[in-house]
Order: C-alpha cells, then sequence, then structure tokens
C-alpha cells in the first residue's frame, strides 16, 4: 500500500509540472515575461499571475489552475500517506 501512496505522489507531481508549464504558457502568451533560469522559484508567482489575469479577463478563474493546484496538493497528500505507512 506505501508503494502505491509513492506512485501516485509521484504522478501527481507529474501533472502539477505539465499543468504549471502550460500555465507559463498561457501568461506568457498574454504579455508576461517568463524568467526561464528561474522558473522554478518564480512558478508559484505564475500560477497566481494565471488566476489573476483570467478572472479579470472573463470573470472566471481559468481552467488549469484548480488542476494545477489539486494535483500538487494530492501529491502532498499521497507524500504524507506514504510516510504514515512506510
Amino acid at each position: 500500500m506505501a508503494n502505491a501512496a509513492a506512485i501516485l505522489a509521484f504522478i501527481s507531481v507529474g501533472l502539477g509540472i505539465v499543468f504549471s508549464m502550460m500555465i507559463v504558457r498561457e501568461v506568457s502568451k498574454r504579455g508576461v515575461k517568463i524568467n526561464f533560469p528561474l522558473l522554478r522559484l518564480y512558478i508559484i508567482k505564475y500560477v497566481n499571475q494565471y488566476q489573476q489575469l483570467t478572472l479579470k479577463e472573463t470573470g472566471k478563474i481559468g481552467p488549469l489552475y484548480y488542476p494545477c493546484v489539486g494535483s500538487y496538493i494530492a501529491a502532498l497528500v499521497f507524500a504524507i500517506i506514504y510516510l504514515i505507512l512506510r
């Protein structure tokens, strides 16, 4: 059971990375300059900017925001489950 939790945690992190890169692409399309050398440090900033930009444009938060945040939360939960069951 612990191995399954670890695998699900890695899958969740992978999905979070994919959604984060999709968000960076969308923010870049909207004219925000992306700092690629420090991308790992600024990814939270870009996710927040995506939320603010889409909320301002459409009145709703964009479709990539919740899957991105949810996948990182799921990774944290699965990692905690793994640590407990180990």
